[in-house]
């Protein structure tokens, strides 16, 4: 695919503080045949990030105002736009830590232009796959009812009024707080909520102390609906962001 085409032409957010590499890395964009953008900090990377919908971000690990792990976060939060991370640090844990917070590739100082651009490339690819393949399973969606006493997607069923659950037509036992979870993400299929919100939601305040209390709780009612809990079908994990009830189980 050939990204000079006009209905194909890809837009890339440079975000770097430094603004050699901001001109390196467009110079060498704008020779590939994409459009770019630039931002020199974090605020205005997710505000430039949010308005323009950029078809992929590479971001600096530092930089002022709001670090590239911040910004990474944020706009993981709305978006699924591919986020490459730039940095000087090369120590593993940093790396991981980028990861697991959204980051869909990892490039360190100082790098090659040329394994810069394949990484675009390679994640741009990806990005379009995916994007395909929710094209083709949206028609794979199983069954959704939601209704005032009950809410039924595919093998998960809740009983509202009798506080029971049943998967595959069986009875599971949860505790009245994972039915709390299970129930307000049932209300949304399909959509991701972050960790913090379900804190606030289902512990019903404002508690953005150990977010582990949400982890433990998947852990535990994905060992009582799942048949697989290393390959989960119902309750999912959208990584560095939050979970969500599956629509195509």
């Amino acid at each position: 695919m050939d990204v000079t085409n006009k209905t194909t032409k890809k837009t890339i957010l440079v975000v770097d503080d430094e603004k050699n590499i901001v001109n390196l890395l467009v110079h060498n964009l704008t020779k590939e045949g994409y459009d770019t953008l630039e931002a020199y900090d974090g605020v205005s990377a997710v505000e430039i990030a949010m308005d323009k919908k950029p078809d992929l971000i590479l971001l600096d690990r530092m930089l002022p105002k709001q670090d590239g792990i911040a910004a990474c976060v944020q706009i993981k939060h709305y978006t699924n736009i591919p986020i490459i991370m730039l940095t000087a640090k090369s120590e593993e844990t940093d790396k991981i830590v980028g990861l697991e917070l959204g980051a869909d590739d990892y490039i360190t100082k100082p790098f090659s232009v040329r394994e810069l651009l394949a990484r675009v490339k390679a994640n741009l690819r990806k990005n379009e796959f995916n994007l395909y393949n929710n094209r083709e399973d949206a028609s794979q969606k199983v069954e959704v009812k939601l209704g005032d006493d009950k809410i039924i997607i595919g093998q998960l069923e809740l009983d509202l009024e009798r506080f029971v659950v049943k998967i595959r037509g069986k009875i599971v036992d949860l505790t009245i707080k994972e039915f709390d979870f299970l129930k307000y993400l049932a209300k949304q299929p399909g959509q991701v909520v972050t960790r913090e919100l379900l804190l606030e939601k289902v512990w019903g305040y404002e508690y953005y102390g150990d977010i582990r209390t949400v982890d433990v709780t998947v852990r535990r009612i994905r060992e009582k609906i799942e048949l697989d809990t290393t390959n989960p079908k119902i309750l999912l994990t959208k990584r560095g962001i939050g979970y969500y009830i599956s629509d195509k189980q």
